[in-house]
């Protein structure tokens, strides 16, 4: 059984502007999903339906075999946790320590529980060094990290993260990889919206492309990042790693790093 599953959906805002139209996909429990497109794909209104901050005009959302109709957004938050773009829209405590517990304590977890959370979350995301610190004292890129931490101490089965690159210099791009993997090796369904194409091809087996308010594809980074033809209908860019292996005339598919090293060390040793 699907454990998020979207039958026939579609989203009108109350202005009438249609932001998705008739899609439909299923993701398992513990995978680890990347969703790409240009801005107005429907992106962020798709996830939103997942954790119930909106619910489809017509069709199904399916969460954990909850109807999205039937069940409040807090109710459905215990489910899918949403880390927003901008951290400042969820960023409300005068401490990261506080700001951190807050969700845990909505759903009320034992004192020992929050605690043993927080400091789970805290070292995961590397804050464990600016507890007592005002988030607003710390630059951007930690405050993302901040509302990262909320969302995982909340210790839901579904993380959701919108643009988690965004702002992050190679040691946060680094560090948000290895709480990806952190993540999913805890059987955690993770679903990121990103625009950053070296950041799918290194962290993602799965891809769902979004253009012209409907999901146009679902497949792996490789098969995305060599159909010209599903690129240029969804305007997204090749990674830099791409690019590269295209001008030296190098062979195969190669789009990750990972896979550009693997194809240098073949070659020396041959």
């Amino acid at each position: 059984m699907s454990f998020i599953k979207f039958e026939n959906v579609k989203f009108v805002y109350p202005n009438g502007y249609s932001a998705v139209e008739n899609i439909s996909f299923e993701i398992e429990q513990g995978e680890n999903i990347a969703i790409v497109g240009q801005n107005g794909a429907g992106k962020t209104t798709t996830v939103k339906m997942i954790n119930g901050l909106l619910k489809p005009t017509e069709g199904k959302v399916i969460v954990a075999g909850m109807d999205t109709k039937d069940f409040t957004t807090a109710a459905l938050s215990r489910k899918a946790g949403y880390v927003f773009q901008n951290p400042d829209d969820q960023i409300f405590h005068n401490t990261v320590e506080k700001e951190i517990q807050f969700g845990a304590e909505v759903l009320k977890m034992s004192e020992s529980k929050i605690k043993e959370m927080v400091e789970y979350s805290a070292r995961l995301t590397g804050l464990t060094e600016v507890l007592d610190e005002n988030p607003y004292n710390l630059p951007l890129s930690v405050r993302k990290f901040v509302t990262v931490a909320s969302i995982i101490a909340m210790d839901t089965d579904i993380v959701i993260l919108d643009e988690p690159t965004a702002g992050q210099d190679i040691r946060g791009i680094r560090l948000l990889e290895n709480i990806l993997k952190e993540l999913t090796a805890k059987g955690k369904t993770i679903v990121t919206i990103t625009h950053d194409m070296e950041f799918v091809v290194n962290n993602f087996d799965k891809v769902f492309v979004m253009a012209h308010k409907n999901l146009l594809k679902i497949t792996n980074p490789k098969e995305v990042f060599s159909d010209d033809k599903l690129l240029e209908e969804s305007m997204l860019m090749k990674p830099y790693i791409s690019e590269i292996v295209s001008e030296l005339g190098l062979p195969g598919k190669i789009t990750s790093r990972s896979e550009l090293v693997e194809y240098v060390k073949r070659a020396k040793m041959g």
